[in-house]
C-alpha cells in the first residue's frame, strides 16, 4: 500500500523540471500532515459516492476511487484492496496498457496533478507538476509513454475552462493537444482510441461565451468530439438534444461508449463508429452533472471489459457489469474498508457586543498638515482624533444626514467632505475649522466623491457618479472629473469619467483613474477639456495616489500599500508591485487601506481595521537621506489604536407577547399557549406561567405562533455596491419583513458590509443583524483576489479580514488544496471560521471536509450521497448550508417557486422592493415537470445527511431578499424533513454553525430577543413562515401591518424608499435581489 506521508518527500526530490507555470519547485506544506487537532474514522461500506473506476487489461481486476484513496477489486467483486491513503486525494485512476502501472489524479503534493504509481500502489511519481492549471483525467496512450489529461485554465472568473495535454511519463511541461475557446466553456474525459491514433473527449458546446448555471440538458450542452493525432483535426462524433459526455472507445475500436441524459434518465449509450448509428444500453446511471461545473468531468469514469463485451460502471452507489448487447447491468458486489484522518472543525463561539462596541471600520481617513490629528469617518459621520492618544469627538453634530471623505486644504485651516441623505442626496461641504461654520459648494443634488484642494488651496476637483440599487440613480448626469476655484465659481467637466481626482503638484492639471477589472490607467487631464494622458498602466492596482510634490507615488494592490518614484517619461509606465522597472518598497505587513500622504510628501498613512499606520520614505529606500543603515520591516510596524466606542443600541422597554403558541426551538418543546416577556434586548422569560410587569406593552397573540428570529448563514443583501449608505436599506426592510433577523453574508465588500454592520449595531439603520466574511479569498484571476502561496500569505489575509471587523473567512475556489489548508491553519491560529465553497465540484468539497472547514456552502453536486460520504461525514461535525434556492447539479429551487407562485403579487416584496424589478423576473417565467428540478433531489440528500446528524442551516443567497431564505425553508420540506426539522435549520442549527447559539437561535430566557410573530401555525403548514405580524430584533419591535413602523423604542416610522420619492429613469439595479449575478464576484466591481 501506497503510504502518502512518504510520497511528499519522493515528490519534492524529483528533478523533473517544472513546467511554464510553475513559480517554484514543488511546495513544501504537506498536505497529509496533521494541521491542528485529528482523528481516523473508520468503517467499511458497500456504498461509494461518485467512484471512478478502471478495468486492467486482463479484465481480472477493477480499481477504483473511493472517498479519496484507491482500491483495487477482483472483476468478480469482493472485499476491495486499499492501495492509496491518508488524507490526500486520489481519483481517476486508469491502468497502464500493460497493467503495471496506475495513473490517477492526486493532490498529495498541494494540488491536483497527474501521477502514476506500481499496481499495488507503491513508488508513485508525480507526471505534471502545475500550480494554478492543475490537472485532472488522466488516459494513457496505448504504447505506455504518455498521458493526455485535462489542464484547467482560471481568468478572472473561478468558473474556468480546459484544455487537454499531454504528458510524457517521466514528467515535463507537457504538449498542448486542444485550446480553450473561450475563458469559460469547458472540455475534457478524454479517452484514447485503441490503436493511439484518435483522442475523444467532450466539450461544452452550449451557446454563449460563459458557463451558466441552470442550463438546459435536454438540449445539447456537451457534445463529443475526437481529435485525430496525425492530422491534428477535429470532428464532432455525437451532438444531439441531451448532450453526450464521458466518451469511453471499446478496446476493439468498433464501438464508443458514452452518457447522455433522456428526459429524468442519464442513459448509457453505444454508438457504432461506422456506421453512426446510437443505441440506448442502460438508463440505471446516476444523474450526470451536464448542468455543473464539472471539472472532473460531467460523468465518474468507467471502462469496457478487454473482449468489448461488457461496460464496468458506477451508477447508483454500485459497479455495475452492463452488457454490451442487451443492455442487462449485474451489480458487482464489493466491501471497502475506509480509514480517513479528519482534521477537527473551525468551531469557535462568538460574543455579541453590549453597552459599547469598538468601531473598526475605519475609512475615508485624512491627515491633517502638521500630522496632528486625523479626520475619519466611522458608524456614518465623520470623527476627529488628536494623535496619538486624543479620544475621537463628532466633526459636526448633526445626525440628519451621513458624512464622507474628508480632506484638508493644505493650510490645515479648511476640511472638504460629502454629505448624504436619501431625501437631500448628497452634496460638498467645506467646512472652517477654526470657526466651525461651513458652505455648500455643489449647487444640484448628486452623488459626489473625493473632494480635493489644489496644492495652493485656490481650487478644488471632485468625481461625480451615479447611484446603486439602494439609492437609486436621480441625478447621475454628467458623470466624470469636476473642478471650480475655491474662492467661488461655476464648476467645469473636464473629463467624462474616472474617480479618485487630485490635482497635480502645480495644480495645472488632474489625475484620476479610469477602467476598471484588469484594465485600469491613471490618466491626466489639463483644467480646460483637454484630452487626457495616461500615466499609468494598471492591472492589479486598484489605488493610485501622487505625492504632493509629484516625486513619488503610493498605490495598493492585492490588498498591500507600496511606494515607488514618480517617474515622468512623457509615455505610459506599467505601474504595479513587481515591476523592475523602477524601485518599489512594499510598506504594509497585511493591508493597506485608505493611503494617503503626508503634506510634506515624506511618509504615507494607511488604515488596518481601525489602527492607524505610518511610514516614512526614508525607512522605505536605502537611497532616500536620512535612511537607516537596515530598514526597518514593515511587520514591526506598530500602528495607532483609533480607539472609537459607540454604544450599542439597546431598547428599554418591556414587551410582553401572550396568548401565543411558542415554538421555541429548545429541543422539540412547543407551547400551546403561552408568554414570552421582553426586557431591553434580552428575553427575560417564556412559558406558559408567566407574570407580566404592570409597565410591560402587552402584544396579545391569541391564534397566532411565535417563532426564534430566522438565521440565514448564507445571505446576499446588496453589500457589493459601494460609495454612500443608504439611509433606509430597503433589502434590509424585506428581510426583517419575512422573519429574518440574522444574516451571515459570506461575500461582499468589505467596506460597505461592515459599514452598514456597525451602523445596524448603533441603531442608525433598521435590518436584521449582519455578520459578513467581507471581500471573499478568491482563488482566481482579478485585481482582489487573495494569493495564498504559505501559511504566512494566509494569515495576512486572515488578520486584515478579522481587523475590519469578521469572525469568519471564505475560502473561494481556492486551486490547491494545501491553499484551503493553510487558511484553515491560520483561522485555527486566530479563532476564525472558514466557510468554503467547492463550485460545484465533489472533489473539491470533500478534501474540504477532510481538512474541517466550519461548512461546505452549496450543496454538493451528487445527489444523492451515498453510505461513504454520510458516514464520513456524519463524524466531523463540518456543516453544510445548501442553498437548494440555486443548488448545483440541475435545476435549482428559486426557478420552482417563480414558477408554482405568483410571486410579483407578494404585498410585503411590492411594499419592500423596487417594483419593476420584481415584475421584470417575476411575471414570465420558465416552468419544468417536478422531476425536472434537481434541487428537490438535492434535498432529500440533506434529509438523509440531517438524519445521519450532518447539521444543515438556511441559506437563502439573496435571491430574492426576505422571500428566498423563507423559499429555502420551504425547500427542506420538499425533501421530506418536517416542519420542524426545517424550522430548526432556519433558526438554532444556522445559530450554532456561527457559533452564535447561547445567545440567539431559540427563545429561551437570557438569550438575546430575537423573534417572530405569525399569523399562522408553520408546525401544520410551513408556508406560514412567511406569513409575519410582528419581528422583534434585538429587542427592537416591527409591526409588518403598518409597514414595519417600530413599535416603541425610536418609534422609527415606516420606512420611504427611493421609488417613492422619485422614479428616475433608469432600470433599477438588481444587485442581490431576483436573478442576480452569482455571488462570487464575477461581475461585480469589489474593493477591499
Amino acid at each position: 500500500m501506497l503510504h502518502r506521508s512518504l510520497v511528499l518527500a519522493v515528490a519534492l526530490a524529483l528533478s523533473v523540471a517544472a513546467n511554464a507555470g510553475d513559480k517554484k519547485d514543488a511546495p513544501k506544506w504537506d498536505v497529509n500532515a496533521a494541521h491542528g487537532p485529528v482523528k481516523q474514522i473508520r468503517f467499511t461500506t458497500d456504498e461509494g459516492t461518485w467512484m471512478d473506476l478502471d478495468v486492467s487489461r486482463d479484465g481480472q481486476t477493477i480499481v477504483f476511487s473511493l472517498l479519496g484513496d484507491l482500491y483495487t477489486l477482483p472483476i468478480a467483486g469482493g472485499n476491495a484492496k486499499r492501495i492509496s491513503s491518508g488524507p490526500a486525494w486520489d481519483v481517476q485512476p486508469r491502468f497502464s496498457p500493460d497493467g503495471s502501472e496506475i495513473a490517477f489524479t492526486s493532490d498529495r503534493a498541494g494540488g491536483n496533478n497527474l501521477w502514476r504509481a506500481k499496481r499495488d500502489g507503491s513508488a508513485a511519481t508525480q507526471v505534471s507538476k502545475e500550480d494554478f492549471r492543475l490537472l485532472n483525467n488522466p488516459a494513457w496512450t496505448p504504447d505506455g509513454q504518455y498521458l493526455v489529461g485535462r489542464k484547467h485554465f482560471t481568468s478572472e472568473r473561478s468558473l474556468g475552462a480546459g484544455e487537454l495535454w499531454m504528458f510524457h511519463k517521466s514528467g515535463g511541461a507537457g504538449l498542448q493537444l486542444t485550446k480553450k475557446k473561450n475563458d469559460q466553456q469547458d472540455l475534457g474525459e478524454p479517452a484514447v482510441s485503441a490503436d493511439g491514433r484518435y483522442i475523444y473527449f467532450s466539450e461544452d458546446v452550449s451557446g454563449g461565451s460563459t458557463f451558466e448555471y441552470n442550463k438546459n440538458p435536454h438540449g445539447a450542452v456537451y457534445a463529443i468530439k475526437r481529435l485525430d493525432r496525425e492530422t491534428g483535426e477535429i470532428e464532432t462524433i455525437v451532438a444531439t438534444p441531451g448532450g453526450a459526455v464521458r466518451p469511453q472507445p471499446s478496446p476493439d475500436g468498433k464501438t464508443l461508449a458514452f452518457v447522455k441524459r433522456v428526459a429524468d434518465k442519464s442513459v448509457l449509450h453505444t454508438i457504432d463508429l461506422a456506421s453512426g448509428e446510437v443505441k440506448p444500453l442502460w438508463n440505471g446511471l446516476s444523474h450526470d452533472q451536464q448542468e455543473g461545473w464539472a471539472v472532473f468531468g460531467p460523468y465518474a469514469n468507467y471502462q469496457w471489459l478487454p473482449d468489448s463485451s461488457a461496460v464496468v460502471i458506477w451508477a447508483q452507489g454500485k459497479i455495475w457489469h452492463v452488457d454490451a448487447r442487451s443492455g442487462a447491468p449485474t451489480a458487482i458486489p464489493f466491501s471497502a474498508a475506509v480509514d480517513q484522518t479528519v482534521a477537527a472543525p473551525l468551531r469557535f463561539e462568538q460574543k455579541l457586543d453590549a453597552g459599547e462596541f469598538t468601531a473598526k471600520m475605519i475609512r475615508d481617513v485624512a491627515t491633517s498638515p502638521d500630522g496632528q490629528t486625523m479626520v475619519f469617518h466611522a458608524v456614518g459621520q465623520l470623527w476627529r482624533k488628536v494623535l496619538p492618544d486624543g479620544r475621537p469627538q463628532r466633526l459636526t453634530t448633526v445626525s440628519d444626514h451621513f458624512e464622507y471623505q474628508p480632506s484638508f486644504s493644505a493650510d490645515g485651516r479648511k476640511l472638504l467632505y460629502t454629505t448624504w441623505s436619501d431625501a437631500a442626496q448628497g452634496a460638498i461641504v467645506e467646512r472652517d475649522l477654526t470657526s466651525g461654520s461651513e458652505r455648500v459648494l455643489t449647487t444640484q443634488p448628486g452623488f459626489y466623491y473625493s473632494p480635493r484642494y489644489s496644492r495652493d488651496g485656490s481650487k478644488i476637483v471632485w468625481s461625480k457618479q451615479s447611484g446603486s440599487s439602494l439609492t437609486g440613480s436621480l441625478n447621475s448626469g454628467e458623470q466624470g472629473i469636476w473642478w471650480m476655484p475655491a474662492a467661488g465659481g461655476s464648476a467645469q467637466r473636464i473629463a467624462k469619467e474616472g474617480f479618485e481626482p487630485q490635482f497635480t503638484a502645480d495644480g495645472a492639471r488632474v489625475t484620476f483613474l479610469t477602467g476598471g477589472g484588469l484594465s485600469k490607467k491613471l490618466q491626466s487631464v489639463g483644467l480646460h477639456g483637454e484630452a487626457p494622458r495616461d500615466v499609468f498602466a494598471l492591472k492589479y492596482t486598484d489605488f493610485v495616489s501622487v505625492s504632493p510634490d509629484g516625486q513619488w507615488v503610493a498605490f495598493t494592490e492585492l490588498f498591500n500599500a507600496y511606494i515607488a518614484p514618480m517617474p515622468k517619461t512623457g509615455g505610459v509606465v506599467e505601474l504595479g508591485k513587481d515591476t523592475t522597472a523602477i524601485p518599489v518598497a512594499k510598506i504594509s505587513a497585511d493591508v493597506g487601506s485608505y493611503l494617503h500622504w503626508s503634506q510634506d510628501s515624506g511618509a504615507v498613512h494607511w488604515m488596518v481595521g481601525d489602527h492607524y499606520y505610518t511610514r516614512s520614505l526614508k525607512d522605505a529606500f536605502a537611497f532616500v537621506p536620512g535612511a537607516p543603515a537596515t530598514l526597518p520591516d514593515a511587520k514591526a510596524l506598530k500602528g495607532v489604536p483609533v480607539g472609537l466606542s459607540v454604544p450599542v443600541d439597546t431598547p428599554t422597554q418591556i414587551v410582553a407577547f401572550t396568548n401565543a403558541r411558542i415554538v421555541s426551538m429548545k429541543g422539540d418543546d412547543v407551547i400551546a399557549k403561552g408568554t414570552v416577556l421582553v426586557d431591553g434586548d434580552t428575553i427575560q422569560a417564556v412559558g406558559a406561567d408567566v407574570a407580566v410587569p404592570a409597565n410591560a406593552r402587552v402584544i396579545d397573540a391569541s391564534g397566532k405562533t411565535i417563532v426564534p428570529g430566522y438565521v440565514d448563514v448564507h445571505a446576499h443583501a446588496n453589500h457589493f455596491n459601494g460609495g454612500v449608505i443608504a439611509q433606509q436599506n430597503w433589502a434590509y426592510y424585506a428581510n426583517l419583513a419575512f422573519g429574518i433577523t440574522t444574516m451571515h453574508d459570506p461575500s461582499a465588500t468589505t467596506e460597505t458590509v461592515f459599514s452598514q454592520a456597525e451602523l445596524l449595531k448603533a441603531g442608525s439603520l433598521v435590518g436584521p443583524r449582519v455578520f459578513s466574511t467581507g471581500t471573499i479569498l478568491y482563488g482566481a484571476d482579478g485585481d482582489f483576489k487573495a494569493v495564498v502561496d504559505s501559511l504566512d500569505d494566509a494569515r495576512a489575509h486572515l488578520r486584515r479580514m478579522k481587523a475590519n471587523g469578521a469572525f469568519s473567512v471564505k475560502s473561494y475556489n481556492q486551486p490547491r488544496r494545501e491553499q484551503h489548508q493553510q487558511i484553515n491553519q491560520a483561522a485555527r491560529e486566530l479563532g476564525m471560521l472558514v466557510v468554503e465553497e467547492g463550485g460545484s465540484t465533489l472533489n473539491h468539497n470533500l478534501p474540504m471536509i477532510l481538512d474541517g472547514a466550519t461548512s461546505i456552502e452549496h450543496n454538493l453536486p451528487v445527489a444523492p450521497l451515498y453510505q461513504d460520504v454520510i458516514k464520513l461525514w456524519s463524524q466531523t461535525d463540518v456543516r453544510n448550508t445548501p442553498t437548494l434556492v440555486v443548488s448545483y447539479g440541475g435545476l435549482s429551487g428559486e426557478y420552482w417557486w417563480y414558477a408554482r407562485d405568483n410571486v410579483w403579487e407578494d404585498p410585503k416584496l411590492n411594499r419592500y422592493f423596487p417594483k419593476e424589478t420584481l415584475a421584470a423576473r417575476a411575471i414570465r417565467r420558465e416552468t419544468a415537470p417536478d422531476w425536472d428540478y434537481h434541487h428537490i433531489t438535492v434535498a432529500k440528500s440533506v434529509k438523509a445527511m440531517r438524519d445521519a446528524g450532518i447539521k444543515v442551516q438556511i441559506g437563502g443567497h439573496g435571491q430574492l431578499q426576505g422571500l428566498s431564505p423563507n423559499w429555502e425553508i420551504w425547500s427542506l420540506t420538499q425533501g421530506g424533513m418536517s416542519n420542524w426539522g426545517a424550522l430548526r435549520a432556519a433558526t438554532i442549527d444556522g445559530a450554532d454553525m456561527l457559533g452564535l447559539s447561547k445567545q440567539i437561535g431559540s427563545l429561551e430566557p437570557g438569550k438575546r430577543a430575537d423573534l417572530v410573530v405569525l399569523n399562522s401555525n408553520p408546525l401544520e403548514n410551513i408556508r406560514a413562515t412567511a406569513d409575519t405580524r410582528y419581528v422583534m430584533v434585538n429587542g427592537r419591535l416591527f409591526d409588518v401591518d403598518a409597514d414595519m413602523a417600530e413599535i416603541g423604542n425610536h418609534a422609527a416610522p415606516a420606512p420611504e424608499f427611493y421609488w417613492q420619492r422619485h422614479r428616475d429613469g433608469r432600470s433599477f439595479g438588481i444587485e442581490y435581489g431576483p436573478s442576480a449575478p452569482c455571488h462570487c464576484p464575477k461581475s461585480a466591481v469589489h474593493k477591499h
